[in-house]
């Protein structure tokens, strides 16, 4: 019995006190606001240090590029994609949220410091199309669930060899879901690399900042996150 209560007080401290991901990425503080026209050539991207190490989490080979950038000013953090791909599949059939799931398509996660409080998930195709949900983990989502209405701005264009996705969350959604906390934010970046389509059945590969402890893809977890640290 007391090897059994030693097991359960073990899996709980492991389950409240997930593994600190070595991830971080610093976000640097612009004064003017950044217009999007979703090819993320507005000059004041410049200033933003350019994360470009994503990888395949679990497959044997090197991942695609992807870069991320991030930039904020006082009232919106702004988050630019750029992904290389030559084969982008994109998926329509009632063209609502849900035809984004079989799209290739850009992702970010934000949490709480308490895994046991909501997270939330945007993922973007080319088309500008957003899945928003919220959920809890473990992979208990509430789809119907919305972005705080005039807080999210999305702009995307195609590229000769894979597309461009901008977008632009307001400060003032994050503090009210409570995730955006002295100046960090608790976030995870990923990529669906759709490799195949046919009808509504697609295959995918999926690519991540970080290596999350799971030995099948599931970004659903806490240690797939990483820190955004904002900069004065």
């Amino acid at each position: 019995m007391a090897s059994y209560y030693l097991a359960l007080f073990l899996a709980m401290t492991v389950l409240n006190h997930p593994r600190k991901s070595s991830k971080t990425y610093s976000v640097k503080a612009i004064q003017d606001e950044l217009l999007l026209n979703g090819k993320g050539d507005n000059a004041l991207w410049e200033n933003a240090i350019e994360l470009s190490d994503f990888i395949y989490p679990w497959e044997n080979e090197k991942a695609p590029f992807t870069s991320f950038k991030a930039v904020h000013n006082s009232d919106w953090l702004y988050c630019l994609f750029t992904v290389k791909d030559v084969n982008v599949n994109i998926y329509v059939e009632r063209n609502d949220k849900t035809d984004v799931l079989n799209c290739d398509r850009v992702e970010i996660f934000f949490k709480r410091a308490d895994i046991t409080s909501p997270y939330f998930g945007l993922e973007v195709d080319p088309l500008g199309r957003v899945y928003d949900y919220q959920a809890e983990f473990t992979r208990k989502f509430n789809a119907a669930w919305s972005w705080p209405s005039g807080q999210l701005i999305i702009k995307t264009s195609r590229t000769g060899d894979g597309y461009i996705v901008e977008i632009a969350i307001g400060k003032s959604s994050l503090r009210e879901l409570g995730l955006l906390k002295n100046n960090t934010l608790q976030a995870g970046l990923y990529r669906a690399n759709c490799i195949n389509l046919v009808g509504n059945k697609a295959t995918m590969k999926w690519i991540s900042w970080a290596t999350p402890d799971s030995p099948t893809p599931d970004f659903h977890i806490p240690s797939s996150f990483g820190v955004l640290t904002l900069k004065e």
